[in-house]
């Protein structure tokens, strides 16, 4: 049996990795699956838009997500990503699509088509058809009843042995073993607005405060989220709460009659790179660092760890 630690994104690909080649696999986590960072993440599978910031690697390991995802679980969206910015801001716009491929420049006319309620908002916008989006939730969900209908074991302990996994998971929690890891605090609202009608993800530049705001379907949008470099748990901070509103209700005025229903934050992990890997240490497997990029580069980087083991240039050390 090989103990896959973790029941977040990371720890959830993996291990159905795992069990897709195969191998009998348990997941060990302390909370239900994805009650962690991964809870909070957007679901954005937009490896064209996040290579605006992120290392090409991240983009390379992303190339495959929507297809990997759209196979094993439901509500995988493909209706793209929309980039907008306030006329003021014109020159962001520009300097994203010049850092980025995949996408086409819309003017007025198309917006209005594209998304009917930022009709006359934004007069230029760029449109990345081949990206998509999830819900985590339901994301996460499905891909832990995938791995119990196919025989694995996924349990939840208050204090689990972390000790005896073959594949750690564990996200910041594994500083202890992963020394490299920082932590990037990110939090988040969930609105309810069915005034507000949106098909895609659609992100506002801002020179200043970046925003971007993910439908969930039924009136529910995700806005996210903070980047900061902080250790610091807890509630999402007053500051952060102010800027992800004003910044939904600069993209549709609408937004200010909505229902604040939920708000989080969480820690990510990161490498000093900010790219997600796949390392040995302690005698065991880590898959970690995934930072932002969770649901977007966790199959590739699952796919990794699974050549390692099946092909036993690594071993799982703690095979029963």
């Amino acid at each position: 049996m090989i103990t896959v630690l973790g029941a977040g994104v990371a720890g959830l690909c993996a291990a159905t990795v795992l069990a897709e080649r195969g191998l009998p696999v348990e997941v060990v986590d302390s909370r239900p699956e994805g009650a962690g960072a991964s809870w909070l993440a957007g679901g954005m599978l937009a490896p064209f838009v996040e290579a605006e910031s992120a290392a090409p690697e991240v983009a390379r390991l992303g190339a495959g997500a929507v297809d990997w995802w759209a196979a094993r679980v439901p509500g995988v969206v493909r209706r793209g990503t929309l980039v907008v910015a306030p006329a003021r801001d014109r020159a962001e716009l520009d300097r994203f699509a010049a850092r980025t491929i995949g996408h086409e420049r819309i003017g007025g006319d198309r917006i209005a088509l594209t998304e009917p309620d930022l009709a006359e908002r934004f007069a230029n916008a760029l449109h990345y058809p081949d990206e998509a989006h999830l819900d985590p939730h339901l994301a996460l969900k499905a891909l832990a009843d995938g791995l119990r209908a196919r025989g694995a074991v996924v349990r939840f302990e208050a204090q689990p042995a972390w000790g005896q996994a073959d594949v750690d998971c564990r996200g910041i929690a594994a500083r202890d073993v992963l020394p490299g890891l920082r932590a990037v605090r990110g939090e988040m609202l969930m609105l309810h607005c069915p005034e507000v009608a949106l098909s895609r993800p659609v992100r506002l530049l801002h020179p200043r405060f970046p925003v971007y705001v993910v439908p969930r379907g039924d009136g529910l949008y995700m806005i996210g989220a903070t980047m900061i470099e902080s250790d610091a748990t807890g509630p999402i901070t007053l500051r952060s709460a102010t800027e992800l509103m004003s910044a939904a209700f600069a993209l549709h005025p609408g937004f200010a009659e909505a229902k604040v229903v939920d708000m989080g934050s969480g820690l990510r992990p990161a490498w000093p790179d900010n790219v997600p890997r796949v390392c040995e240490a302690g005698g065991r497997l880590h898959l970690n660092g995934l930072y932002r990029h969770g649901f977007l580069t966790a199959p590739a980087l699952a796919r990794q760890l699974a050549d390692l083991l099946v092909s036993s240039r690594l071993e799982p050390v703690h095979a029963h």
